[in-house]
């Protein structure tokens, strides 16, 4: 190791490196240490594993290979977790059937050092709870409303949840005070709820029955735009990871998903359409964008009589042609589920290249172009529930049990490791 290479080119080379390589690098000599302690080659690392995170309020005063060992750290922690490492909490009084459920804070304020986690939950008593998960108890709860909850979204970052009912009322409340900090009424009932945290600040996106996609400001609920999207019901919206995008859809048959530029929804120019774009494959179902792909995007439809089940994956892309801006989708893979699996309902998505989604009991991963990976048999009936974002995969069944996964990245592809099978153990056997 006599031959000293100038830092630019040593550089260069680590740039490639995972983060046990590079770490292995920094124990040859003094040089390779120095260039290997780089922010630049950590901050690369945590943008490429963690690129959902808001980085300004987790890094703190930490550099970014501290964040890196620290985030690793917990997460191997994680998913060594067993049954009895988890605390069973059960509410109690006559709250009604619960529904919707969203988390209102992951990062709130600190119980001996601590984070406080806030959840929010809808129930059928048309009331709007808040809960500390830790302490299992709760901590705030709206009055009593007209009409019936039927969506709920939060915002973490500023402590907000969104409402809205059957009579189209949408709402906003910071679960501290009483009532509401403001309301805005929509026509018709509303099917749809995202909100958008970008650049230029938090938007609600509301979208009804009437095929209207409302664009709200927050929390002010003053409306910004009003697109007619659709003939028929706007059942699907979501926001893309780096908020470039805004998938709308229904699940009507003769409905054809459509991709708006989300900055035409924010910033609408006046006798001008925004900028937007139909993906030619009808009867949509579900759809989710890849975490770690910020511009493609899964659909899963349902064709034909026998309603077979098929996934396609979009990659999208501005292009400048003629003087003006238009949205480009490239078909990446399609497949078709075999006759004999039963149909899903949920699914997710981790690097871009991967599908998970539940039959039956069974959870499936597969790759986009339909190649099986992965089954796991870990509840006894059906898996009536499923969550996934870039870390994890979360599954529920009418079994009353959960089941916790994590993604593995080894090899070609991202795999799932089974981690941890809670159940429910109590007097009630009524499955829900």
């Amino acid at each position: 190791m006599a031959l000293q290479l100038p830092d630019l080119p040593t550089l260069k080379i680590f740039s490639f490196l995972d983060a046990f390589s590079l770490l292995q690098a920094s124990q040859v000599n003094r040089e390779w240490n120095r260039v290997a302690e780089n922010d630049h080659l950590w901050r690369n690392l945590c943008l490429k594993k963690w690129s959902f995170c808001n980085f300004s309020k987790c890094l703190g005063s930490q550099t970014w290979k501290q964040f890196f060992l620290k985030q690793t750290k917990q997460e191997y922690q994680m998913a060594l977790a067993q049954p009895e490492d988890f605390i069973f909490k059960e509410a109690t009084g006559n709250l009604g059937i619960i529904g919707p459920m969203a988390y209102l804070s992951g990062n709130g304020p600190t119980m001996g050092g601590q984070e406080k986690s806030i959840i929010c939950t809808v129930s059928s008593k048309h009331v709007l709870y808040a809960w500390d998960v830790q302490e299992g108890t709760m901590i705030w709860s709206s009055p009593v409303q007209q009409s019936s909850i039927t969506h709920l979204a939060t915002l973490p970052q500023m402590h907000l949840a969104f409402t809205v009912d059957l009579e189209g009322t949408v709402k906003v409340w910071n679960c501290q005070d009483q009532d509401a900090l403001a309301t805005f009424p929509v026509s018709q009932a509303c099917f749809s709820l995202e909100v958008c945290l970008t650049k230029d600040g938090p938007f609600l996106m509301v979208g009804n029955s009437e095929g209207d996609i409302y664009t709200l400001t927050v929390p002010e609920l003053r409306g910004v735009s009003k697109v007619h999207a659709f003939k028929y019901t706007v059942d699907l919206l979501h926001c893309s990871p780096d908020k470039k995008w805004v998938f709308a859809s229904g699940t009507h048959q003769n409905i054809l998903p459509r991709v708006f530029f989300t900055e035409c929804l924010l910033k609408p120019s006046e006798g001008k359409s925004p900028l937007s774009l139909s993906i030619p494959f009808s009867s949509c179902c579900r759809a989710c964008w890849a975490p770690r792909r910020t511009s493609r995007i899964t659909l899963m439809y349902r064709r034909g009589s026998s309603k077979k089940t098929g996934f396609t994956t979009f990659d999208l892309m501005t292009e400048r042609t003629g003087g003006r801006t238009v949205i480009q989708a490239h078909q990446v893979a399609t497949f078709l589920l075999p006759v004999h699996m039963e149909s899903p309902i949920w699914m997710g998505a981790s690097d871009g290249n991967m599908i998970v989604f539940e039959s039956g009991p069974y959870l499936f991963l597969f790759t986009i172009s339909g190649h099986q990976l992965q089954r796991f048999e870990d509840h006894q009936r059906t898996i009536g529930n499923l969550w996934a974002d870039s870390l994890h995969v979360l599954t529920t069944s009418m079994d009353d049990s959960l089941h916790v996964y994590m993604w593995e990245e080894e090899g070609r592809y991202p795999y799932l490791k089974s981690c941890c099978h809670l159940e429910h153990i109590g007097s009630d056997l009524t499955p829900s």
